[in-house]
C-alpha cells in the first residue's frame, strides 16, 4: 500500500487524524532493537495516553490518600475523583444508575464474582449454565468450579469453522433449566463479534440471566447496557487505555441488591459487631478493602480521552484497518487465517505454513513489532482448529496502514527464513 495515504477520516462532522492520536502515546515513539516500535498485541493489554499517564502521576504527587473514609483535604479530593470515575463509567456504558458499577480487579475477578455470589447462592443440583466454544478461559473456568460447587450442569455453544457461533444449536440449548448464560461480545482469539442482544432476549425468554464478558468490546464499538437488557457485564481497564488492575461489573440493581457479598472487610460494612455484620449499600458492598484508587481515576481519564476521540471514529479507523490486513495477507502463501466470521473487528489471528507461532513472534520482535502468540486463553478455540497456537495481531485506533505493511513484510521475512 502506498504508505502516502491519507491518515485520516471524517465520522460524521468530526475528524479523526491518527498521527494526532499516536503523539498521545509516549511509548509509540520508541525503537525495539534498533527499528520503529509497531505495537500490535492491543487485545492482551493497550497503550496508554499521556493524559492516563499523567492523571496517575498527579494522584501519587498531590491528593495520594485513602477513599470513603478521611475528613481531610486529601481523602475528600482522592474520593470525589475516585466517584467522579465511577459516574465516567457509569455514563460510557450508560448504566441507570451509579449503584450499578461496581470497581473490580478486572473482568476475571468481575465474572468470578457474579459466579460466587449470585451463581452460588441460587443454582441448585441439575440446573444448567450456558457458555460457548470461544470464550476466553476467564469465562470458562468459574463456571466449571461453579458447577463442582453446586451441582449445576455446564452447556457448550458451539461455533462453525468461520468462528461464529451456531446460534440454532445455542436455540437447542436452552430450556426451562437454563439459569445462566455468559457469553463473550467480542472473542479475543477470532475478533469475531457476537450477536449479543439476540443471544441476550433468547435467554430471557426462558428466565435465565445473561453476563456478557465485553473485556475485548468496550475500546472498539459503543456499549449501552439499557438498550442490551443485559444482567451483567464485565470488562478491564487495561484493554480501555486504563491502568492494569482495574476493571468494572456492571450488573442489574435489582440482581446486586439481592446478592450476598463476595468479599468481607472493610468498606463493605455499615457496622460490625462481633456477632453481626450489616452490609454497606450499591455499590459499596462488593468493594471490599482499600481499591487501586490512582488506577480507577486512571480509568475515568481514559474514559474521557475515548469518548473524546470518539467509539463511531475508532470503530470507523479499526475497521478499515483489519478490512486491509485481512485483504493483504491473503496474498501471502502459507498463511492461514483463523476466524473468520461475517462480523469481525481488530484481530487478525492466523497460522504460517510450517512455522511455529512462537517463532514467527521472535522473528517479529526482531523487526520492532510486537504481537501475540500462543493459545490467547482460548484453547477450546484451539482445539477446534486443531492448532496448538495461533499468531495474532491485534489492532486499536492508533494502529497505522503503514504498520500493517510492517506486519506484512515481516511474516514475508518469516517465510524466507524458514525456507
Amino acid at each position: 500500500m502506498n504508505t502516502n495515504i491519507a491518515q485520516t477520516l471524517s465520522a460524521g462532522q468530526s475528524t479523526f487524524s491518527v498521527d494526532t492520536i499516536r503523539a498521545d502515546f509516549p511509548i509509540l515513539q520508541q525503537e525495539v532493537h534498533g527499528k520503529q516500535l509497531v505495537y500490535l498485541d492491543n487485545a492482551a493489554t493497550t497503550q496508554k495516553p499521556l493524559s492516563v499517564i499523567t492523571t496517575l502521576d498527579d494522584y501519587y504527587r498531590h491528593y495520594n490518600s485513602n477513599i470513603h473514609r478521611g475528613v481531610h483535604s486529601l481523602s475528600e479530593k482522592a474520593t470525589a475523583a475516585y466517584e467522579a470515575s465511577r459516574k465516567k463509567t457509569k455514563d460510557f456504558i450508560n448504566a441507570a444508575s451509579t449503584k450499578e458499577i461496581i470497581f473490580v480487579r478486572g473482568t476475571t475477578e468481575a465474572i468470578n464474582l457474579v459466579a460466587q455470589s449470585y451463581g452460588r447462592s441460587t443454582l441448585k443440583p441439575g440446573d444448567e449454565i450456558i457458555i460457548s466454544e470461544m470464550e476466553h478461559h476467564s469465562n470458562i473456568v468459574p463456571w466449571q468450579l461453579l458447577c463442582e460447587q453446586t451441582s449445576a450442569v455446564l452447556r457448550i455453544i458451539p461455533i462453525n469453522d468461520d468462528g461464529e457461533l451456531i446460534m440454532e444449536e445455542y436455540r437447542k440449548l436452552l430450556n426451562e433449566k437454563t439459569k445462566i448464560v455468559a457469553i463473550v461480545h467480542i472473542s479475543n482469539a477470532l475478533g469475531t463479534i457476537n450477536p449479543v442482544k439476540k443471544i441476550i432476549d433468547m435467554a430471557h425468554a426462558v428466565n435465565a440471566v445473561v453476563l456478557v464478558d465485553g473485556a475485548q468490546a468496550v475500546a472498539h464499538t459503543g456499549v449501552d447496557v439499557q438498550a442490551l437488557e443485559c444482567d451483567f457485564y464485565v470488562f478491564s481497564g487495561h484493554k480501555l487505555f486504563g491502568p492494569t488492575g482495574t476493571g468494572v461489573l456492571y450488573g442489574k440493581q435489582e440482581l446486586l441488591e439481592r446478592m450476598p457479598p463476595y468479599q468481607g472487610g472493610g468498606d463493605m460494612i455499615k457496622m460490625v459487631t462481633l456477632k453481626k455484620t450489616l452490609f454497606n449499600d450499591l455499590p459499596y458492598k462488593f468493594e471490599a478493602g482499600t481499591p487501586h484508587i490512582a488506577g480507577v481515576i486512571g480509568l475515568g481519564a481514559a474514559i474521557d480521552y475515548v469518548t473524546k476521540t470518539g467509539l463511531a471514529n475508532i470503530s470507523a479507523w479499526e475497521t478499515a484497518l483489519i478490512q486491509y490486513a485481512t485483504a493483504e495477507s491473503a496474498k501471502i502463501n502459507g498463511l492461514r487465517p483463523i476466524g473468520t466470521a461475517k462480523e469481525k473487528i481488530s484481530i487478525l489471528s492466523f497460522t504460517l505454513d510450517k512455522i511455529h507461532p512462537h517463532d514467527i513472534g521472535t522473528i517479529l520482535d526482531h523487526e520492532g513489532i510486537a504481537i501475540r502468540t500462543g493459545h490467547h486463553c482460548a484453547m477450546p478455540v484451539m482445539e477446534h482448529f486443531h492448532v496448538p497456537a495461533t499468531a495474532r495481531a491485534s489492532f486499536a485506533f492508533y494502529n497505522t496502514h503503514a504498520e500493517v505493511d510492517r506486519l506484512l513484510q515481516g511474516l514475508k521475512k518469516c517465510l524466507e527464513i524458514f525456507g
